[in-house]
């Protein structure tokens, strides 16, 4: 059965450059993007749904289309404010950037991407788990590989999406890789160390010793430590997992190669920058220094190509009423 309701976002909103800022790379299976309508199976009452939104208004007047399909009947008004619930949190829809774009406006290095990428809202993994997981298979990887690795995990431990969407997987959640051999893990391509990490973390969340609300409380600089505490999380995975997974836009993961190297390129910066350097740079933008890491990296997406396939909503502008 499917269900179907609208919702709004604050303006300004696109969702394919929300959605891209999501997904990362072409080829994410969870976070599927046709050009026109976003897709991602997620557990709504505790039934798996095939969620799959349109935006149907303008970036300055935004509103989605929602559908979601169930194996099993859901009652309409939980299904509707559970998914509701889950894609604000996604694709950030409550976030009002009314300051960042003044910031932006007076900053020469910061100001064409904000215009280029106006709507861009900053998304968020559905959990801090699946941002950690996120954060652990892209360690020291291309980001390219990193989502095929993450493709295979929920190819072979997420629930399959309902209805007629063959090859279509949800994000594995801590329960389904609980008590996973290692070695299992190794065989999709994750390394020992990498696999020994998802696992115990997978069990670290079911035996309820990493809550959510306990690292919600603590400050960054506190939150990073104690996520620093699970086996196979840095530096890196914890400020990835902080901005990500918790949406603290104020956090830009200073040991991202890839983002020091944007900076560096964009800032026409002559010498490589080191964690220190990059804390001291992205100071300029607080308190959105994480909100400019996602525009660096929708800028990639684009410089790459991929934001011109079909279905950029150049006519969202002007050519549908809200």
């Amino acid at each position: 059965m499917t269900t179907r309701f609208e919702i709004q976002a604050v303006a300004p909103f696109r969702l394919d450059l929300s959605v891209w800022a999501l997904r990362r790379r072409p080829d994410n299976a969870v976070d599927r993007w046709d050009g026109h309508t976003y897709q991602r199976a997620m557990r709504v009452d505790d039934t798996l749904a095939d969620v799959a939104v349109m935006q149907v208004g303008t970036v300055e007047v935004p509103r989605l289309e929602v559908a979601v399909t169930t194996d099993t009947p859901v009652a309409g008004g939980r299904t509707r404010a559970e998914t509701t619930a889950m894609l604000r949190r996604l694709l950030g829809l409550d976030i009002d950037l009314e300051d960042f774009y003044q910031c932006a406006e007076r900053d020469p290095d910061l100001h064409p991407l904000a215009v280029r990428f106006r709507g861009l809202k900053p998304p968020r993994f559905l959990s801090l788990f699946e941002g950690l997981v996120n954060a652990v298979a892209c360690q020291q990887l291309t980001l390219t590989f990193g989502i095929e690795l993450l493709n295979r995990l929920a190819a072979t431990y997420g629930r399959p999406a309902p209805g007629d969407r063959p090859g279509a997987h949800a994000f594995p959640e801590a329960r389904d890789l609980v008590g996973v051999d290692p070695d299992a893990l190794r065989s999709l391509g994750f390394s020992r160390q990498k696999s020994a990490a998802l696992v115990e973390l997978a069990d670290t969340v079911e035996r309820g010793e990493l809550c959510v609300e306990d690292i919600t409380v603590l400050d960054d600089d506190e939150a990073t430590t104690a996520l620093r505490g699970l086996r196979g999380v840095g530096r890196w995975s914890a400020e990835y997992a902080l901005l990500r997974g918790l949406g603290r836009l104020e956090v830009f993961p200073g040991d991202d190669v890839g983002a020091r190297n944007n900076l560096q390129r964009r800032l026409g910066l002559s010498t490589p920058l080191d964690y220190d350097e990059v804390c001291r740079v992205t100071s300029r933008w607080a308190p959105y220094s994480g909100l400019v890491y996602f525009h660096f990296l929708l800028a990639g997406i684009d410089e790459a190509g991929w934001l011109d396939g079909p279905g950029t909503p150049a006519e969202w502008e002007g050519s549908q009423q809200g």
